[in-house]
């Protein structure tokens, strides 16, 4: 992709994680809660809202290219770049106004994500990065740490919503912990992701991500210099993300077997 179309869907996605920001830090004095997968498995009017938002942005900006939404949003693309959004990840944090909730906005074309933005105004911050550009935080480049020991770690990780391969995280968990210097469960993908790009975390790994989770933060984090993959060779995603700079990365891995 050329560099000049590159930075005009980065200043989009800036833009638009921008103002979902700004749409969702005007909390609401109830909130509506329809269930998904199952009944801690939820999205609020404002997961909806900020979706809309965003998707009614790309469609007046950029009308022929595809979006792909956590809330349902599912257009084709007729330019060859597709949106992947999640206009709210971390939504319990936000239902109980603990701060990490996110939005994570990135743009992708055959040859893979061009540009992520994660957009988190709780804890004051903007990551954004293009593929071959770096990744930065509030404008300020960014690196993982590296080289860094699976004992002197910090880790975060989160857990499926799914009641029983809980049982199996934990029991994971439970191997992991005694590994590694402490871990945090921090409740947003999308900024455990670039936490480990600026150096925050040492590392992360979660099982059941979709690709709204980790599209923009992947990206920010590669761009960073971490390395993100799945486990044993499996793709990035659902089954596994294991995310940490090149040396721990390997250790991880190993550890999570």
């Amino acid at each position: 992709m050329e560099i000049s179309l590159q930075l005009e869907l980065l200043e989009l996605a800036k833009a638009m994680g921008r103002e979902a920001g700004a749409l969702l830090s005007q909390r609401p004095s109830g909130f509506e809660l329809s269930t998904k997968s199952n009944e801690i498995d939820f999205a609020t009017q404002m997961d909806k809202a900020s979706e809309a938002h965003i998707v009614s942005r790309i469609r007046s900006a950029r009308p022929d290219d595809g979006v792909i939404g956590e809330e349902g949003s599912n257009i084709p693309s007729k330019s060859g770049i597709t949106w992947v959004i999640d206009p709210l990840d971390g939504t319990v944090n936000y239902l109980y106004n603990l701060p990490g909730w996110n939005i994570c906005i990135a743009a992708k074309d055959n040859a893979g994500v061009q540009v992520g933005v994660v957009s988190a105004p709780s804890v004051n911050s903007l990551w954004h990065a293009r593929k071959g550009g770096g990744a930065f935080h509030n404008d300020r480049p960014i690196k993982c740490n590296d080289p860094k020991e699976l004992s002197g770690a910090l880790i975060a990780t989160g857990f499926s919503y799914d009641v029983k391969k809980r049982i199996e995280q934990a029991e994971m968990f439970s191997q992991i912990i005694p590994k590694i210097r402490d871990a945090r469960r921090l409740g947003g993908a999308g900024v455990d992701l670039s936490y480990v790009a600026m150096g925050v975390l040492d590392g992360f790994y979660e099982y059941g991500l979709n690709e709204w989770d980790y599209a923009a933060g992947g990206l920010i984090a590669t761009e960073a210099g971490a390395i993100i993959s799945g486990r044993n060779g499996a793709p990035v995603g659902k089954e596994m993300t294991i995310v940490a700079g090149p040396t721990l990365h390997g250790l991880l891995s190993a550890a999570i077997g």
